[in-house]
């Protein structure tokens, strides 16, 4: 058998190789933070060398950067679509106007219980509030503008009421994060806990919005 030559990827994934470092650094990340992660690990684990990690991705800061980036697009492509449809629904005053915010969330926890390791990032990067905030500020901050943003015009059209929207989007990311370590940890039925956290985010924004108590 030929060996195989410096820098290409194993031949039991055939992804282009600078996917394959992305998913192996989003992984390694998610597990360990920044500091604990190397380029070499990244190489080892994606099947490929050190030199190859630098050429399709660069530094390791660089890298961490790619990771946040490489989720980030994944997410945006889900929310920007919920959110057009959530935003249509609120701005045409449908009786179902309620039921498009309840879609909107159902596709972030669809996201998040898909990707666990998004979650497994952004609470790696949070243990360290101070350090890589650009990271926020490109990669958190364009999304929860989009909802707030969707809420704020909701408001003003008196489909809802909503006074502190900033508020509320990080309050039900975090709820969705914290969703998602529960799921993680394997305490109890994966199935019921993500059926009870469900029906618990619809009813939020039920007596959220709805002007009165939560539907039983």
């Amino acid at each position: 058998m030929p060996r195989r030559r410096p820098g290409r990827p194993r031949r039991d994934d055939q992804r282009p190789t600078r996917d394959l470092v992305l998913a192996a650094a989003t992984a390694l990340f998610a597990e360990r933070g920044f500091d604990a992660v190397s380029v070499r690990d990244v190489a080892a684990a994606a099947g490929v060398d050190a030199a190859t990690v630098v050429h399709h991705t660069g530094t390791k800061a660089q890298l961490y950067d790619a990771c946040f980036a490489r989720v980030f697009s994944a997410e945006r492509e889900v929310i920007e679509a919920a959110g057009e449809r959530a935003r249509a629904a609120l701005s045409a005053g449908s009786p179902d106007a309620l039921r498009a915010l309840h879609d909107l969330v159902d596709v972030f926890v669809d996201f998040l219980e898909d990707r666990p390791e998004t979650t497994a990032l952004w609470l790696r990067r949070w243990l360290e509030p101070q350090r890589h905030g650009e990271l926020d500020r490109r990669y958190a901050a364009p999304l929860y503008g989009l909802v707030e943003e969707l809420l704020v015009a909701a408001a003003g059209a008196g489909a809802l009421t909503e006074p502190t929207p900033h508020v509320t989007v990080r309050s039900l990311v975090w709820a969705v994060h914290g969703h998602v370590v529960a799921l993680a940890a394997g305490a109890g039925s994966g199935a019921r806990e993500r059926r009870e956290f469900r029906a618990f985010v619809h009813r939020f924004l039920d007596a959220l919005y709805r002007g009165g108590p939560p539907d039983a």
